[in-house]
């Protein structure tokens, strides 16, 4: 039974698998919630001291407002004043007038709805925006004290007061106090800023003081609020390792809570969130990983039973087979032992016809091959048709007309020989001396039509009688008449230079016309190897095309800028059976003969 071996094995495999990855997403998860839970409650706990602050300063703008006031000087005429009679004489009544447009000025110029009085406890008045009025000493005596103090209005609302008098050292004797100024706001305010804040996000927020109370926000959950306050014990001795972010579990669910306490106020700011909105989505994903991780290990448990029942052996076969084709046994065949129809029955059908037929192919196809190669070379090489001959029988026109024969002669004599090399056509490789023969009878012409045109020709003899397609160096040539020297009245010059090094070549042809810039250059560099497009020239496309047919990749063409100025062009191919004969030569010369080892 060794195919329920080799299923058990394939099972473990894949468990052994699947157990570092269950265990990595494990960790990982585990990392990842830790790291969720550390910077969420880092960012709220950066919101929540960034919103308490806010808050500070809005109370402490407040604070300010009684001692800039107190030194305004229709207030400190205020506190001068001392009346003959209950009422307020004319002058008496201006100065109170401008002290509550005062009022009004400073009180309009926070957010916040707050309130500002001033008691006079000479004249037994206290000055508000709306009001100037008397007041009772002893509730003043009552409520004023140093810091902000709280007065409980109803459920979740508050007043705020600060009071300043003048002079400072009656401050706790406001009978005797010149001036006493107080600042008012409700937790309203407080209410707004909490709105927002919750507003912003998936937060909670609200205020609590032990001793008054909590200030919700408006859409609050109160009692959800108050439990968490009564299990988080909040009290004034142990406020500092309350402070900061805390897991309460609360209803069996658990919250991240956070809190900042107001150094300015004394109350606390809480921010409390659900754990399970915060995981939710890490949840998902880990009960959809487990679930796919299920699925997979079934799956590839009934996959490994298919593949080795249905697919291993068959497959070994076919790749057995597969190898003795590679290494040319097209004699192998394969037999089906199993009966009925099948998926690899049919296979096994197909591929012993498919080597029936290569082998009966193969050697039909290499011939098709070699023609196709022919007959591309011949197409390539028939693209050349010299498109001067329209100028070269206007020059003989022309010559004609003014009787000089000779030029006419020398025009026909070179245009006949150039024509004459043209059309044949029947040789794919001719001596490299035929072609630079053609090549001058080309430059003969053009020195006809252009007297300024000077050509030097430096061709190393070994490349006299090496083999070339016909036509490859007068496109060359051809280019650098056209497009170097006739477009620049100054250009003249042609070079063309051959280098030989052991059944290697290099051609060389440049002039010292206009050229072209680096990045045409590679433009052009770059469409040689590639089709030829219908705005571009067939010359040097088809002279690159034709000796890579020839002589392999490595032949071509390369272009670039001559150091005489105008364009070069270099043409490189090897003769490899030139070079292994060469090779071959060297490693004979190296090999001592049989006499010679005999003297030693």
């Amino acid at each position: 039974m060794p195919r329920y071996n080799l299923f058990s094995k394939i099972v473990v495999l894949i468990v052994v698998m699947l157990l570092p990855i269950i265990g990595l997403y494990f960790y990982s998860n585990m990392t990842s919630t830790d790291v969720l839970r550390s910077e969420l409650s880092k960012s709220t706990e950066n919101q929540l001291v960034f919103f308490q602050n806010q808050v500070d300063t809005n109370v402490e703008n407040l604070s300010l407002w009684p001692n800039l006031l107190i030194q305004d000087p229709d207030i400190a005429s205020f506190q001068e004043i001392f009346l003959t009679s209950e009422y307020f004489n004319l002058d008496t009544i201006s100065l109170v007038k401008r002290i509550q447009t005062k009022l009004g000025i400073q009180e309009s110029s926070s957010n916040w709805k707050s309130s500002l009085y001033i008691y006079s406890p000479t004249l037994h008045r206290v000055v508000s925006v709306n009001d100037a009025k008397s007041y009772d000493e002893a509730d003043l005596k009552k409520r004023i004290k140093w810091g902000w103090q709280v007065k409980k209005l109803a459920e979740g609302s508050f007043q705020f007061s600060w009071f300043t008098a003048s002079s400072y050292s009656k401050y706790t004797d406001p009978a005797n106090a010149n001036t006493i100024i107080e600042v008012r706001f409700d937790s309203s305010s407080i209410q707004d800023m909490l709105d927002k804040f919750k507003s912003s996000g998936s937060s909670d927020p609200f205020y609590y003081n032990s001793e008054l109370g909590l200030i919700y926000n408006r859409s609050s959950d109160q009692q959800l609020a108050q439990q968490l306050v009564n299990q988080l014990q909040l009290q004034e001795g142990e406020s500092n390792s309350k402070l900061g972010s805390h897991t309460v579990k609360l209803n069996g669910q658990d919250y991240l809570v956070n809190m900042a306490l107001s150094e300015t106020t004394g109350w606390y700011l809480i921010d409390y969130t659900p754990l399970a909105d915060i995981l939710k989505p890490i949840n998902q994903s880990n009960r959809l990983f487990y679930f796919s991780v299920g699925c997979l290990l079934l799956m590839s448990c009934l996959a490994a039973y298919l593949l080795y029942g249905q697919v291993q052996v068959p497959v070994k076969k076919l790749i057995v087979s597969f190898h003795k084709l590679r290494s040319g046994d097209y004699s192998v065949r394969l037999e089906s032992k199993g009966k009925g129809a099948s998926e690899f029955k049919f296979l096994f059908t197909r591929f012993n016809l498919m080597v029936a037929q290569i082998q009966e192919l193969f050697e039909k196809v290499y011939v098709e091959q070699i023609r196709v190669r022919e007959a591309k070379l011949k197409q390539l090489q028939s693209q050349i048709n010299p498109h001067f001959f329209y100028n070269c029988f206007s020059f003989i026109s022309s010559m004609a007309k003014l009787q000089d024969y000779r030029a006419v002669v020398a025009m026909s004599q070179n245009l006949a020989a150039y024509y004459r090399y043209t059309t044949r056509q029947e040789r794919d490789v001719v001596p490299f001396a035929e072609e630079l023969d053609f090549v001058h009878h080309y430059l003969d012409i053009q020195k006809l039509r252009m007297k300024r045109l000077e050509v030097t020709v430096q061709i190393a003899d070994e490349m006299l009688d090496a083999g070339i397609p016909p036509l490859v160096l007068q496109p060359l040539v051809e280019n650098a008449v056209i497009h170097g020297i006739e477009s620049s009245a100054e250009a003249g010059s042609i070079s063309i230079t051959g280098e030989s090094d052991g059944g290697s070549y290099k051609l060389t042809v440049e002039d010292d016309g206009i050229g072209m810039d680096a990045e045409s250059i590679l433009v052009l560099q770059y469409k040689l190897s590639k089709p030829m497009e219908e705005e571009m020239g067939c010359g040097l496309w088809n002279v690159h095309q034709r000796m890579q047919l020839q002589f392999g990749e490595s032949a071509g063409l390369t272009l670039g800028t001559s150091a005489m100025g105008g364009f070069k062009v270099v043409l490189q191919w090897s003769d490899s059976a030139k070079v292994a004969l060469l090779e071959a030569e060297a490693r004979q010369q190296d090999t001592p003969s049989l006499d010679q080892e005999a003297g030693q």
